[in-house]
Formats: structure tokens, sequence, C-alpha cells
């Protein structure tokens, strides 16, 4: 018997409906939950549907401002390009209009130089007759004081000759009594002038005073602020200007000292500054040092100009200008380069003038007949030929460059005015006291230590320091490393040691420095 047959009628439709109502209740639920899937579907569509247009919108945004930035870039580029275009259009009307100009002038300027040529043929042709009118009237008064003073012209001729002789004659004699009784009279201050020029004919040790510098301190305090923290400050100081700085026992001073004259008056307006400024470290250092070498060049072309208005010759050359100043700061055997070119600047002039040449010519060359010495640091070869190169570089004509060249006798001479200056430069440097050899022989010992550390790869500075008792020597630390440090110091000794003669030793030191800089921003 089955399970329905037991139910009561009642109870089996009861068991019906409630199946029928859990199946319905079940589709129901089902149907709601399809529902609510699309909607959140349709929900999902909507918003992919929105955002896709917000995309496309800014899309078009984006392209349209990219246009309108492009069409404005095309129109100003347009714009600048017809700007240009009518620019060079109107420099071309006024060249035009220039060459024209210069055409109607040249047109002239013909017609002028044919009437000044028809001028001169008709004046040539003047004179020609003249002259044959004035050959006719010599002969005819010379046939008549040959009648009159019934002498022959030779007889004329010699008896005016030796009354000329004799008024010369007497002339002479006269003029030599005059010359020794001036003598006689300048007798007394010849004597001073004999005694004044044997004094100064004393040249005691010139090193000293030719290449030290003496800076005055307000207080002895100073001195450490100088040194600075384990002494970079004058550590800095040395390798930004090429000298030594010495600091002793002398109360109120420090000295500078190296052989090179431009950098001990740049390194000395540089301590005065800093001394002045009160703030002394590695940084300001290099920036004050910076701006006396800037001062130092300006000052340089400064007295190569007063030179040349004291000579009174025509404008040079800016850089020559500069080179001719560079010899204010120069000597050779203890004289003064620049004044020595000025000196025989004055005596070449003189001289051609007596001897009827160009005085100013003479002037210009006796000038810079010692310009190479500006240069003789950074080329090799004798200052006589190197000036010559230098003058010539810049647009000086070729007999200026032949006489500069020529006037220690390298190469022949080509003109007289090369004689004038060798004389004239002869003068100058024997004239008593003018020169001393101590001081020369100790520029030419430091100067050829600078050459010898210069010949290395890798060497970005050398300075001969310690009166030329010891080289220091910069090389780039991206070429050298330490142990190359130490073997070009090595070979450096070595070179010295066979190439030159000194007294005492000099000590060789290489420095080899890394500097990293960056930026904070």
């Amino acid at each position: 018997m089955s399970f329905f047959e037991n139910i009561e009628p009642v109870h089996a439709v009861l068991v019906v409906a409630g199946a029928t109502g859990g199946v319905l209740l079940l589709r129901w639920l089902e149907k709601r939950r399809r529902d609510a899937v699309q909607r959140e579907q349709q929900a999902l569509l909507d918003q992919a549907r929105r955002q896709a247009e917000d995309i496309q919108r800014e899309a078009r945004l984006r392209a349209t401002e990219e246009a309108l930035k492009i069409r404005s870039e095309t129109q100003e580029a347009f714009a600048a390009r017809d700007h240009e275009l009518a620019d060079a259009e109107a420099r071309l009307t006024e060249r035009e209009k220039l060459i024209n100009r210069q055409l109607e002038s040249l047109v002239q300027e013909e017609k002028a130089l044919r009437a000044k040529e028809d001028q001169a043929r008709q004046a040539a042709a003047s004179f020609e007759a003249r002259q044959r009118e004035a050959d006719q009237l010599t002969q005819q008064r010379r046939e008549q004081l040959q009648a009159v003073a019934r002498m022959t012209e030779v007889e004329a001729r010699e008896h005016l000759l030796k009354e000329m002789e004799n008024d010369a004659l007497s002339d002479a004699s006269a003029f030599t009594r005059h010359i020794l009784e001036e003598a006689r009279i300048r007798a007394e201050d010849k004597a001073r002038h004999i005694l004044a020029t044997a004094i100064q004919r004393y040249a005691g040790d010139y090193t000293s005073e030719a290449t030290t510098t003496s800076v005055e301190l307000p207080s002895d305090e100073l001195k450490g602020r100088i040194i600075g923290r384990d002494g970079r400050n004058i550590r800095a100081f040395e390798a930004a200007t090429g000298v030594t700085v010495l600091i002793d026992d002398t109360p109120n001073a420090v000295v500078l000292s190296t052989f090179d004259p431009i950098r001990r008056e740049v390194a000395r307006t540089a301590m005065e500054r800093l001394l002045a400024d009160g703030r002394i470290h590695p940084t300001r250092i290099e920036e004050v040092v910076g701006k006396a070498k800037q001062e130092m060049e300006e000052s340089m072309v400064r007295f190569g100009e007063e030179a040349v208005v004291r000579v009174g010759v025509p404008p040079l050359h800016q850089e020559l200008l500069r080179l001719l100043g560079a010899l204010r700061f120069r000597y050779s055997y203890s004289q003064n380069v620049l004044d020595h070119s000025v000196e025989v600047a004055q005596l070449t002039g003189l001289l051609a003038s007596e001897l009827g040449l160009d005085a100013t010519l003479a002037k210009r060359i006796g000038l810079l007949h010692d310009i190479g010495k500006a240069v003789d640091q950074e080329i090799e070869g004798a200052h006589a030929l190197v000036g010559a190169e230098v003058v010539k570089r810049y647009g000086e004509p070729e007999v200026v460059c032949n006489a500069i060249a020529a006037h220690h006798n390298d190469v022949p001479f080509t003109s007289p005015l090369g004689i004038l200056v060798n004389a004239a430069d002869t003068i100058s440097a024997s004239r008593p006291g003018a020169r001393s050899e101590t001081m020369e022989v100790y520029l030419k010992r430091v100067e050829e230590l600078e050459k010898i550390g210069m010949g290395y790869p890798g060497v970005d500075k050398v300075y001969a320091v310690q009166a030329g008792r010891e080289l220091r020597v910069f090389v780039q630390p991206d070429r050298v490393n330490d142990e190359e440090a130490y073997v070009l110091a090595r070979s450096l000794a070595r070179r010295i040691e066979s190439a030159m003669h000194y007294p005492g030793q000099i000590r060789v030191t290489v420095m080899r420095e890394t500097r990293c800089v960056e930026f904070a921003k």
C-alpha cells in the first residue's frame, strides 16, 4: 500500500497544493534572481557606455586642442617666415641703394681723376716750356757774366769753391771752440752724472726684490685665517694663483713669491681684497682670484694703450695692445721690458728722422720689437722670431715683421729700419745701470722648469714656486691615476737632473685632485 493511499483526500489536496506552491515559489525566486542579474548587467552596460562616451568626448577635445595648437604654431611660423622675408627684402633694397650710391661715387671720382690727369698734363707741358726758357736765360746770363768778369766758367767755379772752403774752415773752427767752451761749462754736471751711473751700476741680489711682494696685514691674527683649517685656504690660494705664500715671523705681513710678475700682481690684488672682505675660504678665494685675473687683462690693455700714446704711433690691434701691456710686468736683466720698448721706439724714431726715413714706422717697429717676450712662455723659440710671427698674425706689414725678426741677427735685414732698431736696442740695453744678469738667469731657470713639467701627457697646470726650489704639477685625474702620478714625479725629477744645472735640489710635487660638484634644488 503506497503512501498516497494511506493519506486522506484532504491531506492529499494539501500536499499537492504545497508542492505546487513550492514549485511556484522556486520559479518566482529564480525569475527574481534572473531579473536582478539582468538589471546588474544593464547597469554595467550603461556605465561602460557612459565611460566610452566620456573617453570619446575627451579624445575629441584633446584632438581639437592639438589641432588648434598646431594651427597656431603653423600660423606663427608663417608669420615669422614672412617677417624674415620682409627683413631680407628690406636689406636687399638697402644694399642695392648702397651699391648704387657707391657706383655714382666711383663715377664722380673717375671724372675727377680724369680732370686731374688733364690738369697734370697741362702743368707738365707748361713746366717743360718754362724749363726750356730758364735754360736759355741761364745760358745767356752765363755768357754775360763771363764777358763782364773776363773769367771762364771753370775759373769761376774754382774761385767760388775756394771761397766756400775758407768759409767752412772758419765756421768749423768757431763751432769747435763753442763745443769746447760748452764742455768746460758742463764738466761739473758730467762728473755728477758719471758718479750717479757708477752707483746705479751696482747690482746686488735682484732675485729677492723682483720675485717677492709683501702684503701688509692689519694684525697677525689674520695669518691663521689665511692658512685656514689644516692649511686648506693657503693651498687653495696657491693652487689658484700659482704663487708661494710665505708666512713667517715678520709682524703684520705675508710674502708672495713667484718668478711670473703677472701671477704675483694677481695674487697681491686677490690677497688684499680677501683681507678687506674678511671672507677667506676656498670658494671665495677662487672667485676673487678670477676677478683679479680679469682686471689684470684690462690693465694690460690699458698699459699698452698708454705706451702707444707715449710713443705717438697709430693704433694697434687689441691683442697687440694686451701683449704690449703684459711687458709692463716683465723684466729682462732687471730692466722693465715695456719701458725699454718705449725707449727703443723713441731712439729709433730719432735715428730715422736724422736719416730721412719714415720716423712713425720706425717708432712702431721699436715699440713692438720685444713683444715676443710676452708669449715666450707659451711658444718655444727666440723671442725675436716669435714676436715677428705674432705681429704678422695681426696684420702688421712685412717690413715690420722682418725688422722685429732681425733685430738680434736671427734673419737677414731687408730694410734700413731693422738696422736702426738693432742699434737703438743696443743703446738702450747697454747704458750704465740698465740691466743685471742675475735676474735673467733666474727667470730662464724657472721658466725652463715649467716647460719641462708641461711636456708630459695628462698634466693640467705647472707652477715653479719657492724661488724655483719646488715644482708643483697638477694632473688631470681622469687621465692619470695614483700609480702613474708617482711614476710621473720620478720621471720629472730624472728629467730635471739631466736637462738643467741648478744649485741645491728641486722638489717635485705631483697633485691629483678629483672634485665632485652637485646642486641641491
